[in-house]
């Protein structure tokens, strides 16, 4: 991953970049099967970046997904069997580390990706916002979607793959090593809080 960077990148404006915080909630962050990095491990990363962000004023943006009983949850014929239905209590509540983040902005989304049926593109185009930095579970679905969606939508991207997992890391490396270079940057935790130090 390492060769990919470029280490001679501009610093990011802290009027024009946003930090999207994907689904790091009770129910997501918790899971058990999660690779190449532990759930307790993604939320200590995106704490160092919500810290960095915040020292810059910077735009926060925490997501998760809920539903309500169920019948607004996504329910298409796959060949993975998914289970619809009402959420266990707390499962839609953000870890306790990013639970009061003061200026933040709080997101429910209804499906996978962040834009889709928010107002997300809204409120970043009305900060004037051009640049966002995803993080979160899970790299190959909440992050992957969000950041699919917000390439068609023309922004600037920044993955901060430390401060991400999935359910393998097969899954994770494939989308680090094949998807998001070709829709953004990759950078790590601490190149990405260097990087909003920067005048």
């Amino acid at each position: 991953m390492n060769e990919m960077i470029n280490h001679n990148v501009e610093a990011l404006d802290p009027n024009k970049t946003a930090l999207v915080v994907i689904d790091l909630q009770n129910g997501v962050a918790g899971i058990a099967q999660a690779a190449p990095h532990s759930g307790a491990q993604v939320v200590e990363q995106a704490v160092k970046l919500k810290d960095a962000f915040a020292a810059r004023g910077a735009y926060i943006v925490l997501v998760t997904v809920s539903w309500t009983d169920g019948k607004d949850a996504p329910a298409p014929k796959t060949d993975l069997e998914t289970k619809p239905g009402a959420l266990p209590e707390g499962f839609d509540r953000l870890v306790p580390e990013l639970a009061d983040v003061p200026g933040a902005h709080l997101i429910v989304k209804r499906q996978w990706g962040a834009f889709y049926g928010t107002d997300l593109d809204l409120q970043l185009r009305r900060r004037g916002i051009d640049t966002i930095v995803l993080c979160g579970i899970s790299t190959s679905i909440g992050v992957d979607t969000t950041a699919r969606e917000a390439y068609q939508h023309g922004y600037n991207q920044v993955f901060v793959t430390d401060a991400m997992t999935a359910r393998s890391a097969e899954e994770h490396e494939y989308v680090c090593k094949t998807i998001f270079p070709r829709l953004g940057r990759i950078r790590t935790t601490e190149q990405v809080v260097e990087l909003m130090k920067m005048e």
